[in-house]
């Protein structure tokens, strides 16, 4: 049965789960040939968080999802739908969002996993966004959890300082007016080559003592991130109705501290927006970076407050942005 159609939507609250252990850059130069000094220069990583074996893509969605869930006032059952946002899951039968709904206590709900990469959490409050709309939802759980640390070659200079795990989600939920501002997002498949995995699983069938990780050619990515993905940063904005001066958040996927500032920088954001750096603490997250961000933000003493321009890019190339009102 469809519900009554609203206004628009609004993110209601934040939930997290951060992995216990906490991995410094000393660690993972016990691996590469790097220093503390180099990665802190290059990421503005200093530590970052590693699951165990018992922290995975789902139980870290759950938890993520549970505090979201409370932290809103609601019951598990009030939610229509959970959208869960990852590219790290290695298993890729049954889906991983039905498992998260039931661990949630929402285990009716209609729940799909998403594959934007570190664009997917973006991606998923759009489509949160549009189910609420069209009244095919009330309450839509968005999550995004990743288990980097499965995909990644721990020796690969290039990539092992950067990629963490992590889980974030926030609950979008009904509002009389739209807080949740149009999604501007787009792909280019032509550029798909530069982040990814070069071989299929599938290779391991001929190579048993073969594991599949993603490379990525990281300066290509970072000028495609500087130039093009700040243009659709500002056409968000723009579609918005607002500009720079209005916004009192920016929330950036933590790619990389590089990338966030030339943003911020090339935006021309205001002294007064606070632009999130959960990188420095949390390494890149891919689609749990900006709930993950959120989170850290709306824990400050000094906690933002009104709107926040959120900007997804990665993997596919997939990019998207919105503006939307903090809960």
């Amino acid at each position: 049965m469809r519900v009554a159609a609203v206004g628009g939507s609004r993110l209601l609250s934040v939930g997290a789960y951060r992995p216990a252990r906490v991995v410094s850059n000393a660690e993972i130069c016990a691996q590469i040939d790097s220093t503390d000094e180099w990665i802190k220069r290059r990421s503005g990583i200093a530590s970052r968080r590693f699951a165990d074996d018992t922290e995975t893509v789902v139980s870290m969605a759950a938890a993520a999802g549970r505090q979201a869930v409370e932290r809103a006032g609601l019951e598990p059952g009030d939610v229509d739908a959970v959208l869960l946002a990852s590219m790290s899951r290695v298993q890729q039968t049954p889906p991983a969002a039905p498992q998260v709904a039931q661990q949630v206590g929402a285990a009716t709900a209609a729940a799909l996993d998403l594959g934007a990469a570190c664009a997917g959490f973006c991606h998923a409050i759009a489509v949160a966004d549009g189910l609420i709309w069209a009244g095919s939802a009330r309450h839509v759980l968005v999550v995004g959890s990743e288990r980097m640390t499965d995909i990644i070659d721990p020796t690969d200079r290039s990539l092992a300082f950067l990629f963490a795990d992590g889980a974030g989600a926030v609950l979008v939920g009904p509002a009389p007016e739209p807080s949740v501002g149009p999604v501007v997002w787009g792909s280019d498949g032509s550029r798909a080559g530069l982040i990814g995995h070069q071989e299929p699983w599938t290779s391991m069938r001929e190579k048993p003592d073969f594991w599949p990780t993603m490379t990525m050619a990281g300066p290509e990515v970072f000028r495609w991130a500087v130039q093009e993905v700040t243009a659709t940063a500002r056409a968000a904005l723009t579609v918005a109705g607002l500009d720079p001066a209005s916004l009192a958040a920016f929330v950036p996927h933590q790619a990389n501290a590089r990338i966030t500032d030339r943003m911020a920088a090339d935006l021309g954001l205001p002294p007064s927006c606070v632009v999130a750096a959960d990188i420095e603490t949390a390494g890149n997250t891919s689609a749990a970076s900006i709930p993950l961000a959120l989170d850290a933000l709306l824990a400050a003493p000094d906690a933002p407050h009104g709107a926040a321009l959120l900007v997804g890019f990665g993997a596919g190339l997939s990019y998207s942005a919105m503006v939307v009102d903090l809960p």
